[in-house]
């Protein structure tokens, strides 16, 4: 029997900013894909070719697959012989990982696989959870063979149900490219799993295909991003001490960083998307007490936004009813996505004083996400009208537009540089 024995039904659970571009993206390589999505709305857009997320050039990709009749969403599951599942993977409130999204998707899905299907994991999760989607499919289906971690067994007969995790590796504003250029880690509940997902990869994927086993590839995915925390949690922490001390946190980067051997990272004002603000966690929540480094980073980074909220309190009480232009709330440059964002924590929380009136600018939204919507002392400002009117201006995040800004425009107002664009 062949490794790779489908008849090109791929069904996509999740419709994000994950799984709709590797929907259209499969959808364009000759694939018949199905997507599902519990968002009606997203639903409809998507079959009329339309996205309800930014990402360059994916509107175009969307608008074509679903023309050539490849790409179609629905609310359920439908049979295919590969369900990649990418949904969210959020943390409760005391930072444990909350895999109901996961397990919501496996019970969907159960009714749809049969034996020879193959279910690829590419939600970022704790280590384990590959193992976890097995066994939930056996618990609801009993009848199905589902391979197991390190399973020996010689499949002759092609009956079981083939598992793997395969995380997205992809930066915001870059994910076509890179979900096709990018190495990929493909990591098989057991061998043939890996295999099979292998040879369904390299119909898409120009980068190199790592193969290892699902945990290994789920801590790598965590690990990659808790590095990541770890470095910028050291970048926050150093401009806390410069701030202390009266030194431009930005100007000591530039002279470190002419060391051959150090290069370190910006501050900001936190850190955001769903990835390094929440992976760490999990690598935490697993082994506490060995994860203190890791711990101690994530700390230093949920720190930083409360201590701008402080710096901005601290300027604008000295005004009766300030006015304060918040430029920025996706939680990276030139990107609309929010989740996570630090910018919108700070937001949130100076709108919780009613005597402030609070200016958002946004470029890359059309309007207040929903956590700031309840709040009426905020509205959506241009760039000019916001610092004309603003008695502090905050740069809270550094897309391209407000480098453009004529600093004289500033004049004598307070300002609060969290990016370092400015300087």
């Amino acid at each position: 029997m062949s490794i790779l024995n489908y008849d090109e039904k791929i069904c996509v659970i999740g419709l994000g900013y994950i799984g709709l571009p590797t929907a259209s993206l499969l959808a364009t390589k000759g694939f018949e894909v199905y997507g599902v999505d519990v968002n009606e709305q997203t639903i409809n857009m998507i079959n009329c070719g339309q996205v309800h997320i930014y990402e360059p050039d994916l509107d175009v990709m969307v608008k074509a697959a679903v023309q050539s009749g490849k790409l179609k969403a629905f609310s359920e599951p439908k049979e295919a012989d590969v369900f990649i599942i990418a949904v969210p993977t959020p943390f409760t409130d005391e930072h444990s990982p909350n895999l109901s999204y996961i397990q919501d998707a496996v019970k969907s899905i159960a009714p749809y696989v049969k034996p020879e299907n193959l279910i690829i994991l590419e939600s970022t999760s704790p280590v384990g959870t590959t193992e976890k989607v097995g066994e939930w499919l056996r618990e609801i289906r009993p009848d199905l063979r589902v391979s197991r971690r390190r399973d020996g067994f010689e499949d002759k007969k092609g009956e079981s149900v083939y598992l793997s995790h395969c995380p997205e590796r992809v930066l915001p504003g870059q994910i076509l490219r890179e979900l096709v250029e990018n190495d990929r880690i493909i990591g098989g509940i057991d061998e043939r799993s890996a295999q099979k997902t292998k040879a369904l990869y390299q119909k898409f994927v120009k980068g190199e295909l790592l193969l290892s086993d699902s945990r290994t590839a789920e801590m790598s995915k965590l690990t990659e991003n808790a590095f990541r925390d770890v470095n910028i949690a050291f970048a926050n922490e150093l401009s806390l001490i410069c701030e202390e001390l009266d030194i431009n946190v930005w100007e000591l980067i530039h002279l470190a960083n002419r060391h051959p051997r150090v290069n370190i990272l910006q501050p900001g004002p936190g850190v955001g998307g769903h990835c390094i603000a929440v992976d760490p966690w999990f690598i935490v929540d697993a082994a506490p007490k060995k994860a203190k480094l890791i711990r101690a980073a994530r700390e230093v980074n949920e720190f930083k936004p409360k201590h701008i909220v402080n710096k901005i309190v601290a300027y604008g009480d000295k005004f009766k009813k300030p006015v304060i232009a918040c430029l920025g709330l996706a939680f990276k440059p030139d990107i609309d996505d929010l989740r996570e964002s630090p910018a919108v924590q700070i937001v949130e929380s100076l709108a919780g004083n009613p005597d402030y009136q609070i200016l958002a600018v946004e470029p890359h939204v059309a309007r207040l996400p929903q956590q700031l919507i309840k709040f009426e002392n905020i509205r959506m400002a241009s760039i000019t009208e916001a610092i004309h009117e603003a008695d502090v201006v905050v740069l809270l995040v550094n897309h391209k537009v407000f480098s453009c800004v004529n600093l004289s425009m500033l004049g004598e107002k307070i300002v609060i540089d969290t990016r370092g664009m400015w300087q």
